[in-house]
């Protein structure tokens, strides 16, 4: 039997995150929940995690901010971003930090579990080859 995908959520909006996590769980993932960037951090530290839902604004820490230090602590991590503000600038920027993809707040739960596993997938195909280039592989 293999690990439950394991999905952290980031967002500062109490109700949406603890609904959210809930219909993550129900659909067999591992999901932890925190409500901003540092507590995403400091979450990331203790434990790793395959794929990160992560807020584009919150206070205190933006998700741009959170985005380029979870790639510093944990690059092989896939951030989906998620926002209720579309904007070519941010999307820009998602893609620059090294963002999976961003999508747009509400989003049908069927469309979020797909993206999750597109990211879940590229992260262990990344995995993959960088074991394959490793001397003695």
């Amino acid at each position: 039997m293999t690990a439950p995908l394991r999905v952290l959520l980031v967002d500062d909006e109490e109700r949406f995150r603890t609904t959210l996590a809930r219909l993550l769980a129900g659909e067999g993932l591992a999901v932890a929940a925190v409500g901003s960037g540092r507590e995403a951090l400091e979450e990331l530290k203790k434990q790793p995690v395959d794929v990160m839902l992560l807020d584009l604004r919150m206070p205190e820490m933006d998700g741009l901010t959170t985005l380029a230090e979870v790639k510093k602590l944990s690059p092989g991590t896939e951030v989906i971003i998620l926002t209720g503000h579309a904007s070519l600038d941010a999307a820009m920027d998602i893609i620059r930090l090294g963002g999976y993809d961003y999508l747009l707040k509400p989003c049908p739960l069927e469309d979020l579990l797909l993206k999750i596993e597109a990211a879940y997938e590229k992260k262990v195909e990344r995995e993959k080859q960088s074991r394959a280039r490793e001397p003695g592989t």
